[in-house]
Formats: C-alpha cells, sequence, structure tokens
C-alpha cells in the first residue's frame, strides 16, 4: 500500500472512529451507572438524524440558505429531541425496572428500539434522505484527500467529546455520576440524589445519540436502519475500551474505525467490518476487560 493512500485509508478511519465514539461514549454512561446495554441507542441515533433532516427542511422552505448555521441549529434540534426522547423512555420505562434483572432493562430496550423503528418508517417512509450541504471540493495535499465535510464532522465530535470528559471531571452533577458509577451503594448512603442525576444521564446519552446521528447522516445517507447499523460497531468499541470507561469507549470506536479502513486493500469494503471484529476477540482473549478495564468513570 503506498503511503498516501495509507494516510487516506487513515484518515477516513479516524472520521469514523469519531462517529462511532458519540454513540458508543452514550452506551457506556447508561452500562456504567444504569448496569445495562441499552440497545435502543441506534434507533435514538436514527431518530437524531430525521430530526435534523426535518429541522432543516423547514429552515431552507422558510428562506434560509444551506450552510453550517443551518446545520448548526438542526444539529441542536436533533440533540434536544433526542434527549428528550431518551430522558421519556427512562420515567416511563427504564426507572421502573431500575431493581429487575439487566436482561429485563436489555429486553425493554430491544423492544423500544423497534417501537421507535416503526413510528420513524410510519411517519417518514422507507426513502433515503439527504442533508442540503453546499458543494465543495476536496482538497489535495501532497494526493492526500481532504474533505471539506470530514473534518467538520471531526470537529464537532472531538467538540462534544471534549465537553462531555471535562463535564465528567469537573462538573459538580458529572462527579456525583462518577461517584453513582463507582460505589451505588455508598452513593446512596451518601446522600447522593440519583434520581435526579439519572434524569441528567438519559438526556445526555440522548444528546449524544443525536448529534452521532447526525454526523452519520452527513457522511452517509438518512434511512430507518441507520442507526441500527451503527449500534454493533458501537457496542464492539464499548467492549474493546473496556465496559464502563468513556475513554475507553472513544479509544475503542477509534481503533474499530482505523482498523475498518487500514483493511479495505486486503478484503474490501464489504467485508471490513468483519476484519474489526476479528481483531476486537483477539484483543479480548489476551485482555478480558478489554484495553482499558473500567477502574473508574474518568481516567
Amino acid at each position: 500500500m503506498a503511503l498516501v493512500d495509507l494516510a487516506n485509508h487513515l484518515i477516513n478511519g479516524l472520521v469514523e472512529g469519531s462517529v462511532i465514539a458519540l454513540p458508543a461514549l452514550a452506551l457506556t454512561l447508561i452500562m456504567a451507572i444504569a448496569r445495562f446495554p441499552n440497545a435502543a441507542t441506534g434507533d435514538v441515533l436514527t431518530l437524531g438524524a430525521y430530526l435534523a433532516v426535518g429541522v432543516q427542511a423547514a429552515l431552507i422552505a422558510s428562506g434560509m440558505q444551506a450552510s453550517l448555521a443551518n446545520m448548526a441549529a438542526a444539529t441542536l434540534a436533533a440533540a434536544l429531541g433526542c434527549a428528550l426522547v431518551s430522558v421519556l423512555a427512562w420515567y416511563c420505562i427504564f426507572r421502573r425496572l431500575s431493581r429487575a434483572a439487566m436482561v429485563a432493562s436489555l429486553l425493554a430496550s430491544i423492544g423500544l428500539a423497534f417501537l421507535l423503528r416503526s413510528l420513524i418508517t410510519l411517519v417518514a417512509g422507507h426513502d433515503q434522505r439527504t442533508f442540503t450541504l453546499p458543494l465543495t471540493r476536496a482538497w489535495n495535499v501532497s494526493g492526500v484527500r481532504l474533505l471539506p465535510s470530514d473534518l467538520v464532522i471531526a470537529l464537532v465530535a472531538a467538540v462534544v467529546l471534549a465537553l462531555v470528559f471535562a463535564w465528567l471531571r469537573f462538573g459538580r452533577s458529572g462527579r456525583l455520576l462518577r461517584a453513582i458509577a463507582d460505589n451505588p451503594d455508598l452513593a446512596r448512603l451518601s446522600g447522593i440524589r440519583s434520581q435526579r442525576l439519572m434524569v441528567l444521564l438519559w438526556a445526555l446519552a440522548g444528546a449524544l445519540a443525536g448529534v452521532g446521528g447526525v454526523l452519520l447522516g452527513v457522511k452517509s445517507v438518512v434511512m430507518p436502519e441507520l442507526g441500527w447499523e451503527l449500534l454493533l460497531p458501537a457496542f464492539a468499541a464499548m467492549i474493546l475500551g473496556g465496559i464502563g470507561s468513556p475513554g475507553g469507549a472513544v479509544a475503542g470506536a477509534l481503533l474499530m474505525g482505523v482498523g475498518q479502513e487500514l483493511s479495505v486493500p486486503l478484503v474490501g469494503p464489504s467485508y471490513k467490518i468483519a476484519v474489526s471484529f476479528g481483531v476486537l476477540v483477539l484483543v479480548l482473549l489476551v485482555r478480558p476487560a478489554g484495553l482499558f478495564g473500567r477502574r473508574e468513570m474518568v481516567r
């Protein structure tokens, strides 16, 4: 593989990994604190993409031209909408199952995923949709192709991730969530009001999924199965990085993205995901706890 081709695959992998990182982080936060894998994350992501497409279309219809400001408004609407849906899901479903076995919450999340996908299909149909974006040319730097849209995707993902990690480390509520994740019984005895923090947790996880849906929709097309197809790589990234470790989830997502893209010249685009899962299995055979085995919420 030529050095230029290697650089192009590496850049594509980092961009893809940055998109996977958002739902992987949402999954990790719920797993670390609510103690179950939320299979509805993928379809919340899909909902975010459709909300953003709808808001952007409404803004354009009102006379606003397609621009970064247009996309920023659509992304904010997607984040808020998905945060609201996630909080409602917690109030109506998962709060009532908090004392049940983990499998009960997992099955409920799978049911919620199918419900959301069915509602999306009922309202929006099966037609593929795309965001209206300004036409731009790829930048060519010594043979390395850089798409402006990819750079914006990576930048938005990096900013969102940085804000979340800063809040987890320095924010008062973020520190309390870390305390609940490390020792829920001790946190309860210390007087931490976990119910209010759970609302914040689910809102954050929903917002992360919503923004991830917008970024994935910009990179591909918006369709009802959009988030479902990304759910498995996001789960794999969470496991690869170490269940319960937010930093590990992000690192795992970037490794998944880069690994998939670097394998394209060898196996083709159709089988690249199989290579990344093969690497996942090998890593877990050597280190079952994942690369960053969880010890605390933020390292």
